[in-house]
């Protein structure tokens, strides 16, 4: 079975607090972006395994969270072993959710694969046992999340109107890099509220916070970014905690 795991951008990015296990709070609006993808199949196996090939990044395979997405599934339900084959297009620490999006994709190609008839909500709880916006790739539709990224409510966001610009640069921003010069705050705008302003407006007050240190470290993401609005964006942002940038602009 073969599935295409899309990216993801996100429409504002406030962190509010500091939580006692470590993590932080946030809010923000995830909408997925198909114009990015990476490939994903999987098999029936004799002994769990899993290939990666296209973008090279560190780390032991198995280390992986379709690996690990693979191992709840058989932790939890009991099913055979499975060959994973991962083609990477989606860059790593690009902001835009790639690993995220395999491991969910993972979980549904699993559900198929066996038969195991598990409902979107219960492969959404199974998800974010991964990783923090894991959940949002099984629904696969705008969002509006806080917590961890893992607590979700829908959107209705209207974008059909425009079409959207995303740049990757090769530059990779560590989450923990990224959260070293974010000071948590409450914005005193939602970013439901936010999005219900004419787009025009939303470059004045949706706002990624990540940005101001990643600016700081990166110029060349800031200039990327100001590029868009060069280039006739109505809105343009970073996306999650970088590096990659992205415009709306009208079709």
């Amino acid at each position: 079975m073969i599935a295409y795991p899309n990216a993801k951008i996100n429409l504002g990015l406030n962190v509010v607090s500091k939580r006692l296990d470590g993590f932080h709070d946030i809010q923000t609006l995830f909408v997925p972006y198909f114009g990015l993808s990476d490939v994903l199949e999987v098999v029936f196996a004799d002994e769990p395994t899993i290939y990666k090939y296209g973008l090279s990044y560190p780390g032991n395979p198995k280390d992986n969270l379709c690996f690990k997405a693979y191992q709840l599934m058989a932790a939890k339900y009991g099913i055979g072993p499975v060959g994973i084959y991962l083609y990477k297009n989606i860059p790593v620490g690009a902001g835009l959710g790639g690993g995220s999006a395999d491991a969910a994709f993972t979980l549904k190609l699993i559900n198929d694969l066996f038969k195991l008839n598990l409902s979107n909500e219960e492969l959404a709880a199974d998800a974010a046992l991964l990783g923090s916006d894991c959940a949002f790739f099984i629904h696969n539709r705008p969002m509006l999340a806080q917590g961890r990224g893992e607590i979700l409510s829908d959107c209705q966001l209207q974008l059909d109107d425009y079409r959207i610009e995303l740049v990757t640069l090769p530059i990779h921003v560590s989450t923990s890099e990224a959260y070293k010069g974010i000071v948590p705050a409450q914005p005193a705008l939602s970013i439901s509220q936010i999005v219900s302003f004419p787009m025009e407006q939303w470059r004045y007050f949706l706002v990624n916070d990540f940005e101001k240190s990643v600016f700081a470290a990166h110029p060349e993401i800031a200039a990327a970014k100001q590029s868009l609005y060069d280039r006739g964006a109505i809105y343009a942002s970073m996306s999650g905690s970088g590096s990659s940038v992205y415009g709306i602009f009208k079709k």
